[in-house]
């Protein structure tokens, strides 16, 4: 099993990733370092910029599989995700060049104190219970942030798969850019040919591909399938390469968090701990790997014990204040309700533990890829570009 590894914000982040692309196309904001092996100069010498995100690429899922040599041939380096390494979170990042800790976003499940609701963050949907509010009603009420692509100075452009290309979460997210939704691989990378080759002005291209992340949850990050899915993508991408040739273009592919394999032995369930499930004020936040606790004044002396009793073998027990002011979401200033979404405690699982709770009527699956956490597996992604 991999070792811990911190988020970095100062330079070698997907944050700074961003930072360095958004300066190279005309963004007068500088709230973080630009990514120190790749600079806004570089960038801003070519005219169009592409960046491709496939989600679960991570360094170590590249590094084992000789299914991408094209995009192994072009890898620069890594850069570590954010905390939590999960896509609501990074995924936000990507699209609005801010951490975490700035736009708030902390977790595939979120407490919002101000609809007084659990949503599933990234389809806008309560984890329980009736809607309060339409999905199309709640970004305004819960995002003050603005996209990434209001603050360039040039022209943006969003490549999706259709699924997702009109949810409430993804439009709020791609304002000031246009969209195209894509329905298959080679749609997508059809897509970014003619967006690079159509025009003569200078374009920035966002794209997202979610295929490797379903599949490494289903079946695993070694498996068959995600080998094959990886395949796919770097035989399309080094067509796409050899089609774009001389388009004066950046193309730059990296990941929002990586993964590791939770084998069902690895699970607590909180079914088998009703003792401490009584001590929550409510359901479980976060992730699998990075659970958010809700615990009244109280009872925090025997959640304490409980956890370090019968936990220990499998979880970090952190006080949430603490992981704010250790910069693990990402330097101040903090967005103002950060800390109402973190919970008093966050359980940060070891090794290849995952926690689950199942609130009735929930659905139950199992998941054996799984990521959010600080292993070096979850948490590097490839930094892979070149100038076209």
């Amino acid at each position: 099993m991999s070792s811990p590894h911190l988020p970095d914000y100062t330079g070698g982040g997907i944050v700074n990733l961003v930072q360095s692309i958004a300066t190279a196309c005309g963004s007068s904001s500088r709230q973080y370092p630009p990514l120190a092996t790749l600079s806004a100069a570089q960038l801003g010498k070519a005219r169009h910029v592409v960046l491709l995100v496939v989600d679960g690429l991570g360094q170590r899922t590249l590094a084992r599989h000789v299914a991408g040599p094209h995009l192994q041939h072009h890898l620069r380096g890594s850069m570590t995700s954010v905390f939590p390494s999960t896509t609501a979170s990074a995924i936000t990042s990507f699209m609005t060049g801010l951490a975490p800790a700035q736009h708030g976003l902390t977790g595939w499940h979120m407490h919002l104190e101000e609809i007084d609701q659990t949503l599933a963050i990234l389809p806008l949907t309560p984890r329980t219970g009736p809607p309060g509010l339409l999905p199309s009603e709640l970004p305004q009420r819960l995002f003050d942030h603005p996209s990434l692509f209001q603050t360039l100075d040039r022209e943006s452009w969003v490549v999706t798969p259709q699924s997702i290309a009109g949810s409430p979460f993804n439009a709020w997210h791609a304002r000031a850019a246009q969209t195209r939704a894509y329905r298959s691989l080679p749609e997508m990378f059809a897509c970014l040919r003619e967006l690079l080759q159509e025009t003569t002005r200078s374009r920035y291209i966002y794209a997202y591909y979610p295929d490797l992340d379903s599949v490494s949850h289903h079946y695993g990050t070694d498996s068959r399938e995600a080998q094959q899915t990886l395949r796919s993508i770097d035989v399309l991408f080094g067509n796409f390469l050899r089609d774009i040739r001389r388009s004066n273009s950046w193309v730059l592919v990296t990941a929002d968090h990586g993964f590791i394999d939770s084998p069902t032995r690895r699970v607590i369930s909180l079914d088998d701990h009703p003792q401490l499930a009584a001590l929550l004020l409510r359901p479980l936040c976060g992730e699998r790997r990075v659970a958010y606790c809700y615990v009244a004044a109280e009872n925090r002396p025997a959640f304490e014990d409980y956890v370090r009793r019968h936990l220990a073998r499998a979880a970090h027990l952190y006080l949430s204040d603490r992981l704010i002011s250790a910069g693990w979401f990402g330097p101040p200033p903090y967005h103002p309700r950060l800390a109402s979404r973190v919970g008093d405690y966050t359980l940060v699982m070891k090794d290849n533990w995952t926690i689950k709770d199942w609130l009735p009527g929930e659905k139950r699956f199992a998941m054996l890829g799984v990521h959010g956490g600080i292993s070096d597996s979850e948490m590097r992604v490839p930094l892979i570009a070149l100038l076209t």
